[in-house]
């Protein structure tokens, strides 16, 4: 038989001329289009050319080192205010071991630890002061404020013994007199509750001559200004017992307990005392003006009292002067 050529590739000089020619296809294999293959199929296909070193360990489900640092190249946006979201750009400096947490934690709630410092209240679990706070709470405020705890017992006869002749003046420009209204009721009486308030209760003001009045009280006296009558432990205003004095700074009863002192001595002792504690600032003039009606609406008020703005029973004991 006649030889025939050697046209024949033996097997191991077809698996070289394979070797020798990575990039040719397959036939029926897809075809990639130009410019349109990803980083991680370029670098595969960089990693298949003759003489590409193999990254070691790159196995499955590992990245090599070159396609995470082109994932995460300078101007990519993560998911935190610009922060790429995995690894770092490269030449940025990398955190050490045991410290990711610690920075990830710190950097990730900027928000939250604003709000932190803006209220140190919430952030020490102390919550905020009610609104309506209780007398105990507000008594507890005005001493940290500047004002002072009750005087004791012989401080508060102190008092009593420097007023023991004391006598008021009508300061008509400082403490404006206040006029007559038969129709007036003292407002917020009907809430008071107890016999101790049972004289603001039933108060009204009434207009009488001086045949009257003697005729109906025992004892009537001009005092800062105006005539009073007496009657069960309160000085009431004697309105029309004289038109020519006719100054009252108060509408209303005043307390002073069954011993019948003056009321303008008692108002000077009410009014020293409050001064010590720090809540009344104007003078000692043994009037029941504005100021003075002001001092003991905040003193009952700390105190838990109802706040007559007056001198009543309740008050005066509280004061330890009843």
């Amino acid at each position: 038989m006649a030889q025939q050529p050697d046209q024949q590739q033996t097997p191991r000089k077809r698996q070289a001329a394979e070797k020798t020619h990575p990039t040719q296809a397959q036939p029926g294999a897809p075809q990639e289009r130009p410019g349109r293959q990803t980083g991680a199929m370029k670098e595969r296909g960089a990693m298949n050319q003759p003489g590409a070193p193999n990254e070691p360990g790159a196995g499955k489900g590992r990245k090599p080192r070159a396609n995470q640092e082109s994932a995460t190249a300078p101007g990519t946006e993560g998911g935190v205010s610009g922060q790429p979201t995995g690894g770092a750009t490269p030449g940025a400096e990398q955190p050490r071991k045991g410290m990711r947490g610690r920075a990830a934690k710190t950097s990730a709630t900027p928000a939250a630890t604003g709000a932190v410092s803006a209220n140190p209240a919430a952030a020490s679990g102390n919550a905020a002061p009610s609104v309506s706070a209780t007398g105990q709470q507000r008594g507890q405020a005005n001493v940290a404020g500047g004002k002072k705890a009750k005087p004791e017992p012989q401080q508060v006869q102190q008092i009593k013994a420097q007023h023991a002749n004391f006598r008021a003046q009508p300061k008509p420009q400082q403490v404006p007199a206040v006029t007559f209204n038969q129709n007036r009721r003292i407002e917020g009486s009907d809430r008071w509750q107890g016999p101790q308030y049972e004289a603001f209760r039933s108060y009204h003001p009434e207009r009488h001559d001086q045949g009257w009045y003697r005729s109906h009280y025992s004892r009537v006296e001009l005092i800062g200004g105006g005539y009073y009558f007496w009657n069960n432990g309160y000085w009431f205003p004697a309105w029309g017992y004289s038109p020519a004095a006719e100054y009252y700074a108060y509408d209303g009863p005043i307390y002073v307990g069954q011993r019948a002192e003056p009321p303008d001595q008692v108002i000077a002792d009410v009014q020293a005392e409050l001064q010590q504690m720090g809540y009344y600032q104007g003078e000692v003039d043994g009037l029941l003006g504005p100021m003075t009606q002001q001092a003991l609406t905040a003193y009952q008020a700390d105190q838990g009292l109802a706040t007559t703005a007056a001198i009543d029973q309740p008050t005066l004991d509280s004061l330890g002067m009843g």
